[in-house]
């Protein structure tokens, strides 16, 4: 597979934007049930999957995490979890849109991200990252975090990241395609 060189400079621009985005949040400290952060540096990751394709949206979400990780104090349980939750999100919503490249595809490419992530976390979070950071706790305690907390979160976060990007989108994809082309 080859990549141009334009396409790796909007890849970068966009995760160090994300990052960024993801450290402002992380210092607004807007927490929902303590742990789970209301920051919007998914709205890069989106963008990118949107111009670019499925796989550069979690691209942009994976070095996103990487760099976040030299700041955690989640022992890196919080990064995978961003991870995985908005890999499955951006991934949904790009090959969505992928296949329906238009208004009311990325409408319904939102909602099908926004899902994805709803469905996708409430099980990576009750098998896999609740039993990493709350070892000890029972299965129940764990089930109703999950149904109670995140997952209407991630139905929100999801939401909100939606309709953000379908406002800007459309005002700044002049600038990606005109990187895009060659």
């Amino acid at each position: 597979m080859k990549i141009s060189t334009r396409k790796v400079v909007a890849i970068g621009m966009l995760s160090s934007i994300a990052f960024i985005l993801q450290v402002i949040g992380s210092f607004m400290g807007l927490k929902v049930g303590g742990f789970l952060e209301i920051e919007f540096s998914d709205l890069p990751a989106v963008i990118g999957a949107l111009a670019y394709g499925p796989l550069t949206g979690v691209i942009i979400e994976f070095i996103k995490n990487l760099l976040h990780t030299t700041m955690t104090s989640t022992g890196f349980v919080g990064e995978l979890a961003n991870f995985v939750m908005n890999g499955v999100y951006v991934f949904a919503i790009g090959m969505v849109y992928k296949f329906y490249k238009t208004k009311k595809g990325a409408v319904i490419a939102m909602i099908a991200g926004t899902v994805a992530m709803a469905l996708g976390g409430a099980f990576a979070n009750l098998y896999i990252m609740l039993p990493l950071y709350m070892a000890d706790a029972p299965f129940i305690t764990k089930l109703n975090l999950v149904l109670y907390t995140i997952t209407p979160f991630n139905l929100c976060k999801g939401a909100v990241i939606g309709i953000i990007t379908m406002v800007i989108y459309k005002k700044i994809s002049p600038i990606l395609k005109a990187q895009n082309k060659k």
